[in-house]
């Protein structure tokens, strides 16, 4: 645990008990601050109550004298409109932040590379963090992904901080002075809650403008706001790391046939790398290249270390075949753009998407519906997919995840095979608590599958 000493004596109060939410008021704690805590949730509040953390409604009287409100990034900070929680705390004239503010307060000793973007940001930062770590350093990965950043143990000098940052988060930070940072894509999203797609762009923009004057800005070209912010770094005398994918220009970084390039010159191989299969894989591979390469790290150390990596959970995981069908995770791919990068690397697809839908639905994976043998939909947006799927897919609305399982299994036997890809294109919160909780569901029902007499479940890699 990093402790926030900043309000030591002082109160402070915490609103929304989430992973965030509860490591803040740990931190606060440790660091001797007076900490009012609540959530709707009455578990929550109990599991924190201690001799410096205290259950407390938000209310005029309760919070009167809070110097700040550490606020979950889930809460509503300006659009659709303020939480009445945002308001109360400029009644009391008590500063808003998030728990990455807090720890950016504390001013770590180690450096820190901040990872966002609309997609690509957990498996860009789950790579920068395995790179780094292989070449022999200190590492903490964290932030939007895994433990909260509060949670970890403090490193020295020689240490890093890789944090995956949502434009949520960045609403709530004001001071992270990253030494890289790694800006992925912009495309559509989130946009009831920042109000337009200016306030999304101008969201992400802010992680960079944060960075001190030094910092390495590596940023991916390849779609309009994001051109329009590295032009703009460039022309203000920012260090700036532009990506592309296909082509390969002579200056900057680049993807194209499986392979890293730096201007013009191949730095790594990707070839028979699944974790980093795809070509929105080859933009992370070289986002996370480019990253590393500035925090001092030698190509060829880079290049071997990447051959190593993983890959994601929930993030186009081969989970396993039954009775010789593969399954693959992919419930990280909450929106449209990100279930396009699953629907493009595999044939024969037997869908099993929805939940609780983004702006625009599905009709921008017009282009890939060719490859999806079947769909089977679920949660709350299984009605508008259905009716955007219309002719041109066959659909079966199954509402739920276990039917939908069932379903695509029985039709993948009795077709001419190939993989059951959950990308569900949607939010999880209409069925489950995020991603993660749906992605775990998907896997035991897949092992269910395996044990309940339909064949033999082994694991490997879908085609």
């Amino acid at each position: 645990m990093i402790p926030i000493s900043a309000y030591a004596g002082k109160p402070v109060a915490v609103f929304g008990l989430g992973r965030s939410g509860a490591s803040a008021a740990r931190a606060l704690a440790a660091g001797d601050a007076e900490v009012l805590v609540w959530d709707d949730d009455p578990a929550r509040r109990a599991a924190l109550e201690g001799e410096r953390i205290h259950a407390a409604e938000p209310s005029a009287r309760t919070w009167a004298d809070v110097e700040a409100v550490v606020l979950s990034p889930g809460v509503p900070l300006t659009h659709p409109e303020p939480h009445p929680v945002v308001r109360l705390a400029g009644q009391l004239g008590a500063e808003v932040l998030g728990d990455v503010e807090l720890f950016a307060r504390t001013r770590p000793a180690g450096a820190v590379v901040s990872i966002t973007g609309t997609n690509g940001k957990s498996t860009t930062t789950a790579l920068i963090g395995h790179l780094l770590a292989s070449t022999g350093r200190a590492v903490r990965v964290g932030g939007n992904l895994g433990p909260p950043v509060l949670d970890f143990e403090p490193l020295g000098a020689n240490g890093v901080y890789v944090l995956e940052m949502s434009s949520y988060q960045i609403d709530l930070t004001r001071s992270l002075r990253s030494k890289v940072v790694v800006l992925l894509n912009i495309t559509a999203d989130h946009l009831d809650r920042h109000g337009s797609m200016d306030g999304y762009v101008a969201a992400k923009r802010r992680l960079l403008e944060m960075a001190p004057a030094d910092a390495a800005l590596v940023i991916g070209i390849d779609d309009a706001p994001c051109a329009g912010i590295a032009a703009d770094m460039r022309d203000a005398g920012r260090r700036v790391m532009q990506v592309t994918v296909g082509s390969v220009p002579a200056v900057g970084y680049a993807a194209a046939d499986g392979a890293v390039f730096r201007d013009g010159r191949q730095v790594a191989d990707l070839a028979g790398i699944d974790s980093l299969r795809g070509a929105h894989n080859w933009q992370n591979a070289a986002c996370a290249f480019a990253a590393v390469a500035a925090m001092g790290v030698p190509d060829a150390e880079i290049a071997a270390a990447m051959r190593g990596f993983p890959g994601l959970a929930h993030r186009m995981e081969p989970i396993g075949t039954v009775d010789g069908i593969a399954f693959v995770n992919d419930s990280k791919a909450t929106n449209a753009e990100a279930a396009a990068k699953a629907l493009a690397s595999y044939d024969r697809i037997y869908w099993i998407a929805g939940g609780l839908a983004k702006t625009g639905g599905i009709e921008p994976l017009r282009p890939l519906f060719g490859r999806v043998v079947k769909a089977f939909l679920i949660g709350d947006a299984a009605p508008a997919f259905a009716a955007t799927l219309g002719d041109d897919v066959a659909s079966e609305i199954c509402g739920d995840l276990p039917t939908a399982v069932r379903a695509a299994h029985a039709a993948a036997l009795a077709g001419p095979g190939g993989v059951v890809l959950l990308s569900p294109a949607c939010a999880s919160f209409d069925q489950f608590p995020d991603f993660a909780a749906r992605g775990d569901a998907f896997r035991a029902l897949v092992a269910d599958l395996a044990t309940a007499g339909n064949g033999p479940q082994r694991a490997g890699g879908a085609r």
